[in-house]
């Protein structure tokens, strides 16, 4: 369900940033959270991204005040968290006995919002959600997209300078999830001013997002404007967790995209060449796909078009047609994200 967390809406300024510094948090004697420095700029969406189990969710719960770490600290807007403001939309959606309508608005009532202020709010949020036609039904009589919607429309209702997602697209059919992909970012941009939402999904994380922070094992690997995390990962982790191919060619690491790496491509001078073994073929209906190991990594490559199948253990040379360089750096988080 949606809620409000402890900071102050009318003590925030419109496009507030917000820092962490030196957070630790701490389960049973075991660190699942490890963040020296990270700060998310205001007025953008950031999407924490990264496998199940990297702490996504901790690090929501820690900048909502719900999550108490071991140590450090967490402003929003330069200032310590105060009572209000912050909407937090929870990974499942919960709701109260009554209409959806009811629900929509709880959130209002508790801030005191003015009742002709919560209903204009309540009807606003939930037409452009589309579920205006659901408000006077019960709210345990939902879909589970139906659901998904209310939930993200109720916290959109609140209008909160700093709005969280916990994996907004999951548990959610696929026709829904494609919709709500598309129009997610225009509601956004409507209802929210600085977003952050967590998500397993590289395809989520990247439609959804200005900037990314690549999240695994509680430690932050990366963070940036997606595009310049796209053109140069810092480190081979990033590259492979955001879909590219990392292999060692020609003395260099590089990361290769989908499509990146053929077999039978025409000659040329000083293009990096990989030796793939086979493991095997895949059949996708469309086309043959040869799967494979190169230097350890799993690899599928296309199958040029005549070529006999070749048997598990078949070693074959693959030409590096397109890659970006992985720059080895570590991620200086302090600063704003560019």
């Amino acid at each position: 369900m949606s809620g409000t967390s402890p900071v102050s809406a009318t003590s925030l300024p419109a496009t507030a940033d917000v820092v962490l510094d030196g957070i630790e948090v701490v389960r049973e004697g075991r660190t699942v959270l490890e963040i020296p420095a990270l700060r998310l700029r205001g007025g953008r969406t950031t999407a924490v991204f990264g496998p199940n189990g990297a702490g996504k969710t901790t690090l929501l719960r820690t900048i909502a005040g719900l999550e108490r770490p071991a140590r450090g600290t967490v402003r929003v807007g330069g200032g310590a968290p105060a009572p209000g403001g912050v909407a937090y939309a929870f990974q499942r959606a919960v709701f109260l006995r009554g209409t959806v309508r009811d629900n929509l608005a709880l959130g209002l009532s508790v801030q005191r919002v003015p009742e002709p202020e919560r209903a204009r709010r309540v009807a606003d949020a939930a037409r452009e959600c589309r579920i205006a036609p659901l408000l006077e039904r019960s709210a345990h009589q939902l879909s589970a997209g139906e659901a998904q919607r209310a939930n993200l429309a109720r916290t959109l209702a609140l209008a909160a300078p700093l709005t969280l997602l916990d994996e907004p697209l999951t548990g959610i059919d696929r026709t829904t999830r494609g919709q709500l992909l598309d129009e997610l970012p225009a509601l956004l941009r409507r209802f929210a001013t600085t977003t952050i939402l967590v998500t397993h999904d590289r395809d989520e994380a990247v439609r959804l997002a200005d900037d990314i922070v690549v999240l695994a094992a509680g430690r932050v690997l990366a963070s940036g404007g997606k595009r310049a995390l796209h053109a140069a990962p810092p480190n081979p982790e990033t590259a492979a967790l955001l879909g590219y191919t990392v292999v060692e060619a020609g003395g260099r690491t590089l990361a290769v995209p989908p499509g990146g790496m053929v077999i039978g491509a025409a000659p040329a001078w000083g293009r990096p060449r990989v030796p793939v073994t086979v493991t095997g073929v895949s059949d996708t209906g469309r086309e043959l796909r040869l799967l494979g190991t190169a230097g350890g990594v799993r690899v599928e490559l296309a199958l040029p078009a005549g070529m006999a199948p070749p048997e598990a253990g078949t070693v074959l040379s693959a030409d590096v047609v397109e890659s970006v360089p992985i720059i080895f750096s570590v991620p200086d988080t302090s600063p704003q994200l560019r």
